[in-house]
């Protein structure tokens, strides 16, 4: 036997037919090739070609070493049935296939058997299985061509009949509609829209045998391999009890007074604020002059992807010491609160203070006493965005006038924050970013020339030498260059931390009011008439019936504003209203809330 050439197919696949010779070898040769004898007496096989390559491979087996051929009576004849064979050839529709794969499972025909009966791969039989189940209606309009595999694929992950015939419905309405009906995902979405991927955090960190344990159903895409925790009340149930017990189990193990679980997936920015919490942090580690050689060695071979295995243990030890840790007076006092990140580890964030357990630790040295503005609710401020922007530059001003004379203190600074000690916040704007320190009017604010007048020139800032142009600067000496830096460092000063923005102000002995003298441009015609009233009211220490007041009162808006400028910059208004040294020195130390 040889392959003639009248048979048409040439191109086969190799792994089909060794998929072939296995099924020939299990169940027999079913239909036996076509021939056709030559000249010479040989027999040509011009249909199955693919059935004579398989038995090629089967010669070992006596069974297959002699074949029968149905032998065709002429060349022409050999001809039509090579053409015909192939031509009228005609795959099995899937639908017809999933449901003989279903019915031969349930005749106990293993999946290995029908792989081989069917020359395909056994994770396609597990597919074809999966479809099997589906209802009747759903397979007839896979037939049909209704429902194509993927979307016939998205009805596997109902486990409810009922419901499964009710999307169909919609989805055959759809398309009566001309709509096309429903896509994958919509199908999913309304036959499961509670169901959670096995991805979600809580499904992470709960892991499947204590959610299955709960009674949970595990759910799934087989054809997406996509696993789905598919009772979303059980899993929270089960995600809050373990995060509970964690939090339980956490202090006796790592020595705090308390652990607490919180359900989102970070801790906010606001977090200890809102919750009214005091908070510390690790005392930092000291490495001795030997080991902060040994850890910049480390460190430097560690960046050049050098470091081996033990020098890494050795590096990650020295940068542990380096961090330092709580200490046990902070464990005794304070606690942790833990929480699953959006990946599904936990997390756990140390050295929090509760509300009864802060003037204890304050009084201990512990915890530094907070300076932060109560956060109780407030009425609304008369103060509108626009001027609070205006008085928040103006308070920049002031705080960069008064360090002006202290340049070794903004050096302090300037490497207190470089150093890293700083996290988020920052002391200056060092990334050359424009620091507003000038209101929309600056009519009443006078800031120290060194901080409005540049150290610049009209050339161009392109094709320079930076070189030439260094070596000139460092002519002018020490004094007239650390000057320079202190103005321009001091110019982008604007902490964005309250604690130590307050802290800044007193090493300064800050004075707004030496930069800032409210005036009826800059502040007073911008706030309402009321408020006006009870200004005039307040700093003049007068009831609100005396005759003084509800002249006053009686004003228009901007004759009132114009008295209030007076009353801070005239002294005529001063003398002529007879004011004590008290209303003086109330009224030359006002500022607008907020500001300080």
């Amino acid at each position: 036997l040889y392959l003639s050439d009248i048979n048409p197919r040439t191109i086969v696949n190799d792994d089909a037919i060794v998929a072939l010779a296995a099924n020939i070898q299990e169940h027999g040769l079913i239909q036996s090739p076509a021939g056709l004898r030559d000249a010479t007496g040989k027999v040509g096989i011009v249909a199955g070609g693919r059935r004579y390559r398989a038995l090629a491979l089967l010669q070992d087996d006596p069974r297959f070493q002699i074949v029968t051929v149905r032998m065709a009576p002429d060349q022409a004849t050999a001809a039509f049935w090579a053409t015909s064979e192939n031509a009228q050839c005609e795959d099995l529709h899937p639908a017809d296939e999933i449901r003989d794969f279903g019915a031969m499972e349930k005749r106990g025909v293993k999946v290995a058997d029908i792989a081989v009966a069917y020359g395909v791969t056994e994770k396609h039989v597990y597919r074809r299985l999966a479809l099997s189940n589906l209802p009747a209606p759903v397979l007839d309009a896979l037939r049909e061509g209704s429902v194509s595999l993927s979307q016939a694929a998205a009805f596997t992950i109902s486990y409810d009949e009922a419901l499964t015939l009710e999307v169909l419905a919609l989805h055959m309405e759809q398309i009566a509609k001309g709509y096309g009906g429903l896509n994958d995902y919509t199908i999913k979405t309304r036959l499961k829209p509670g169901s959670v991927k096995g991805t979600d955090r809580r499904a992470v960190f709960v892991g499947l045998d204590d959610y299955k344990a709960a009674g949970g159903r595990i759910g799934g895409d087989l054809f997406a391999d996509v696993t789905t925790f598919d009772d979303p009340a059980i899993l929270d149930e089960v995600f809050a009890a373990k995060l509970t017990q964690t939090a339980a189990d956490y202090p006796a193990a790592h020595g705090w007074k308390w652990a607490e679980a919180i359900t989102e997936s970070y801790i906010s920015y606001q977090f200890d604020q809102d919750r009214k919490f005091g908070k510390v942090h690790p005392v930092e580690g000291e490495l001795t002059e030997a080991e902060a050689e040994r850890y910049d060695a480390l460190a430097e071979l560690a960046n050049g992807d050098a470091l081996d295995e033990e020098g890494t243990t050795e590096l990650d030890a020295l940068q542990t010491k380096r961090n330092g840790d709580f200490t046990a007076e902070q464990r005794a006092t304070a606690g942790a609160v833990i929480y699953v990140a959006s990946d599904g580890s936990l997390k756990v964030e140390a050295g929090f203070f509760r509300a009864e357990d802060k003037a204890a630790a304050v009084q201990a040295g512990i915890l530094q006493p907070s300076r932060h503005a109560s956060t109780e609710a407030a009425p609304k401020s008369p103060i509108s965005d626009t001027l609070r922007g205006d008085l928040d530059r103006i308070g920049i001003g002031a705080r960069q006038n008064a360090m002006l004379d202290d340049p070794k203190l903004a050096l302090h600074l300037l490497a207190f924050q470089l150093c890293g000690k700083m996290g988020y916040d920052r002391a200056f704007g060092v990334r050359t970013d424009e620091v507003p320190n000038v209101p929309t009017t600056e009519t009443g604010y006078v800031l120290d020339r060194r901080l409005t007048v540049s150290d610049t020139d009209d050339r161009s800032p392109f094709n320079r030498d930076h070189a030439a142009e260094f070596a000139k600067f460092r002519k002018r000496g020490d004094a007239k260059i650390m000057d320079l830096l202190n103005r321009y460092l001091v110019a982008h000063l604007t902490s964005s931390s309250p604690d130590l923005g307050a802290m800044i102000d007193k090493l300064t002995s800050k004075r707004t009011r030496d930069t800032f003298t409210p005036t009826a441009e800059n502040f007073f015609g911008r706030v309402n008439g009321a408020y006006l009233n009870d200004l005039w009211s307040d700093l003049l220490g007068l009831a609100a019936d005396h005759p003084t007041v509800t002249m006053f009162e009686k004003l228009k808006k901007g004759e009132k504003a114009a008295k209030l400028e007076s009353l801070f910059a005239d002294p005529v208004t001063r003398t002529a209203l007879g004011l004590s040294e008290d209303q003086t020195c109330r009224i030359n130390a006002w500022l607008p809330e907020g500001m300080a």
